[in-house]
């Protein structure tokens, strides 16, 4: 990561970034939010942007913004940040590692996002707190749900790393974990198109978009939503999935808004 910015401005106003700051939740009440507290996927390869692997520094700041945006709205937002910028364990599993260690790497690739979006969001001027489910007291704060909760109604953004902290087990897994921990409203996972498609629509042109789908019909018809266990843990919570793309400046706000171009995965 470069050495912090000093052009980096507060994502509403504008104005220079200085201290890290609390937002409590419900301050700016000027943009009606349908979901107040949500959970925020964010996979690696999103914060790579248009690089092969790695951190992609202006792709994450863009990000960032638009979190910062939310929190400033009056959302409580945490994160689960995925690591396969850097490395995922089912590719090393395939390789011929074995699968336990190789999941146990993909984790700590979480770290190192969890901790690079940590430090961008402070750059911007949020209080920000990274949380591991792999004990790296060290580094960054160990997961415990009270604290976690604490942050969230401080108006800290809370991002989560270290998946589960177990192996066999994804990202997406964890963020719906993590959302029924807090009591969240909804789980967003921001992806690299506008919504779930029947098929690639990048490869496809004939792939079809769905606005709405059941999480019924997404495990039956295997719509690329989030792996199995993910979607059936938010059926058992009654947690929405909504799927939008990360990569349009703005989506993420008119998401929290009950607005924008979507998915959503409901009952």
């Amino acid at each position: 990561m470069p050495g912090r910015p000093e052009s980096l401005t507060n994502p509403v106003s504008g104005a220079p970034a200085r201290a890290v700051r609390s937002t409590p939740s419900g301050a700016l009440p000027d943009m009606a939010l349908t979901y107040r507290r949500v959970v925020l996927k964010v996979s690696g390869e999103a914060l790579m942007g248009p690089q092969s692997h790695g951190l992609h520094p202006p792709t994450l700041e863009r990000i960032c913004r638009d979190i910062a945006a939310g929190v400033e709205a009056g959302a409580e937002i945490a994160l689960v940040v995925g690591g396969g910028n850097i490395f995922r364990g089912l590719a090393g599993a395939a390789d011929g590692m074995d699968r336990a260690d190789a999941d146990q790497m993909g984790m700590l690739a979480t770290i190192i996002n969890a901790l690079a979006v940590r430090d961008m969001l402070e750059r911007l001027g949020m209080a920000a707190r990274a949380m591991s489910a792999i004990a790296v007291a060290s580094v960054c704060e160990t997961f415990s749900r009270p604290r976690a909760l604490e942050h969230l109604r401080k108006g800290r953004v809370v991002v989560f790393a270290g998946g589960t902290g177990n192996p066999f087990f994804t990202t997406d897994t964890a963020s719906v974990l993590r959302a029924a921990e807090m009591g969240s409203d909804a789980i967003l996972k921001g992806t690299q198109v506008d919504g779930v498609y029947s098929a690639d629509p990048k490869t496809d042109p004939k792939a079809q978009r769905y606005d709405r789908v059941s999480y019924d019909e997404a495990l039956a018809k295997r719509l690329e939503v989030m792996d199995a266990t993910a979607i059936a843990l938010a059926r058992d919570n009654q947690i929405p999935i909504i799927v939008f793309s990360i990569q349009t400046a703005g989506s993420f706000a008119s998401v929290l808004k009950g607005q924008g171009r979507c998915t959503v995965v409901t009952p």
